[in-house]
């Protein structure tokens, strides 16, 4: 069954191929030359950007686990309680940066690289990212901070595993805390009879081929990162995101294998996928915020992860977008306050 499945995920990811190599290959013949340009184009990125060595966001460390060296920033009182940032794709810890500021004063703060991604560790092989190695990693690093137990804040990708974790081991999250991310379940039951989701999560097909979608993140010096992030196609709507924060994720993507760990992800999701059914539900008190409209989520998940949990709050946040903990910073920390009480 699993063996179909990995086929018929390589089947429409073909087709999405398809198109974005015709794409690419009309647009060469429309500018042979300027495309051939933005094809090969990437600038040097020897040194991280100074808005990744702000002291307001904390310093910087790498927490050596049984597999991997994962990066980390941390900031805030030692002693305060702990307060664990995972991010999404294709992002890395300073998607955080609106949060560890607020939050840095009564808690201490830790913003991770998960591993793949910027400066962490970026094991080869897609076996190497399954769902129970990321939660592994999960798993060791709050007792190497020195902790037993965590307020886990979560977006996206970051969101999946943190589901995953609080139901796992509950003993270590004291709240959890997702942004734009529905509980596995939930995702795994809408897409079967979603077809708006399925067209929605086209790109997770086109993530299984080898190769293209790190070649086309690349194209014109890691455009695409401009394109996610200020505002195009679905992107960030707010001006929260400037021409330095678009250079930091740039100079992220750019590390070595930059690309290709987080892609990762969605490979290994689809090839070992984890099976949700017997599942724990969620004792510990959960916080969902989700922005609206997201471009690769459908709002009804959202309400759909209730039944996953005991202890749950929804809060959705207008006009905003996937990426909403950068869209509306002060609106998301208003709320994670709020339930923080």
């Amino acid at each position: 069954m699993m063996d179909l499945q990995v086929v018929v995920a390589c089947v429409i990811g073909f087709f999405y191929a398809c198109i974005a190599f015709f794409g690419m290959l009309w647009r060469f013949i429309r500018r042979p030359l300027a495309f051939t340009k933005e094809l090969f184009y990437r600038k040097k990125r020897n040194v991280p950007p100074a808005c990744l060595n702000d002291p307001s966001l904390g310093s910087h460390g790498f927490i050596h686990l049984e597999e991997v060296r994962l990066h980390y920033v941390i900031s805030g009182p030692e002693g305060a309680p702990l307060m664990l940032f995972l991010h999404g794709f294709p992002e890395f810890w300073y998607s955080w940066r609106y949060q560890i500021r607020e939050f840095n004063k009564d808690y201490r703060v830790v913003a991770i690289d998960m591993r793949g991604y910027a400066d962490s560790d970026k094991p080869k092989g897609v076996k190497n990212y399954t769902v129970e190695k990321l939660i592994s990693d999960i798993r060791q690093i709050v007792p190497a901070l020195g902790y037993e137990h965590c307020v886990l804040v979560s977006h996206d990708w970051g969101g999946a595993l943190a589901w995953n974790f609080a139901s796992y081991h509950p003993e270590m999250v004291s709240k959890l805390i997702v942004m734009n991310c529905p509980h596995g379940a939930a995702f795994q039951k809408f897409i079967r009879k979603s077809w708006k989701q399925f067209k929605m999560s086209w790109y997770m097909f086109f993530f299984q081929m080898p190769f293209l979608p790190e070649l086309m993140f690349s194209i014109n010096d890691y455009n695409a990162m401009k394109m996610i992030f200020t505002g195009s196609k679905g992107g960030v709507k707010s001006d929260s995101t400037n021409q330095d924060d678009i250079e930091a994720y740039k100079y992220a993507a750019s590390r070595q294998g930059g690309m290709t760990g987080p892609i990762n992800y969605y490979r290994a999701a689809l090839r070992f996928p984890r099976i949700f059914g017997a599942m724990p539900k969620i004792e510990k008190p959960v916080l969902l915020i989700w922005g609206k409209p997201d471009m690769a989520l459908s709002t009804e998940l959202a309400e759909l992860s209730r039944q996953y949990c005991n202890n749950i709050k929804i809060e959705y946040v207008e006009n905003s977008s996937h990426w909403v903990q950068m869209d509306k910073p002060d609106e998301v920390n208003q709320l994670m306050r709020n339930f923080l009480k």
